[in-house]
């Protein structure tokens, strides 16, 4: 069970104001329409998600670099569990022209708007009950996803995993390795479900018989979180003595 990083790049490239997430707006209202993962998850204000979900190319290095790590070939199949616009599937199947990629997910608004090309391979369904045959896919991955899930449900998903791959598979979901990536991943989820430290996930893992590989996001640079703490608590004293 390998850990392997593939998308650290792209989040470091993403700016977060996690501060600004539990003052400036009503979190649990916020979160409530973003697991509704429609309109307002993908492309409304930031504060319910994404805040506008864009086709702009940066998945393409993420999908070379699986391409190459699992040495996919044309032919092989694919499966993406919790797809979203599935930009990644995309871009796999312009790395490996020829490979058969399918996608899943419980958005019909990101299935209606993926990428054109992509959207005939992508259909609607659960990560607990995947509807595929065992041993199905060549390679499943699944990304930003399962944290979603309670714990349950979350088992039942990593072995639905287990069960289509023939053997290759990848999982990545977000994480903390210290306190103050806890309380920053706190801070900053809307959909979260279930949150672990690195070490549990893999101590999950290993229970639940995953043998495939993982990797984990954890939020945000230590730096920016602790200057936006001090900027935090500097707001709170001048309010108190009516500073502006």
């Amino acid at each position: 069970m390998p850990y392997i990083d593939f998308v650290s790049e792209l989040h470091k490239a993403t700016k977060r104001d996690y501060i600004g997430r539990v003052t400036s707006d009503d979190k649990a209202e916020c979160a409530r329409v973003a697991k509704e993962y429609g309109y307002d998850y993908w492309d409304g204000d930031r504060k319910y998600g994404y805040g506008g979900y864009r086709y702009d190319g940066r998945w393409k290095s993420v999908a070379e670099k699986m391409a190459d790590y699992y040495q996919l070939k044309p032919g092989q199949k694919v499966l993406d569990v919790g797809c979203g616009m599935a930009h990644l599937l995309y871009e796999l199947t312009q790395a490996v022209p020829g490979l058969a990629v399918t996608g899943i997910d419980i958005s019909q608004y990101a299935l209606e708007h993926a990428k054109e090309e992509i959207r005939p391979r992508l259909q609607y369904g659960q990560a607990q009950d995947l509807p595929f045959q065992d041993k199905e896919f060549d390679l499943v991955i699944s990304l930003t996803t399962l944290h979603n899930l309670k714990v349950f449900d979350l088992k039942k998903a990593v072995q639905e995993i287990e069960r289509v791959s023939k053997g290759h598979s990848y999982i990545m979901v977000e994480s903390f390795r210290n306190d103050r990536e806890e309380v920053n991943m706190l801070y900053w989820q809307l959909t979260c479900a279930s949150y672990y430290s690195v070490e549990e996930w893999e101590w999950l893992y290993q229970e639940w018989g995953y043998t495939g590989d993982y990797s984990k996001s954890v939020q945000g640079n230590p730096y920016v979180i602790q200057t936006c703490f001090q900027q935090f608590l500097s707001s709170l004293f001048c309010q108190k003595l009516g500073i502006r």
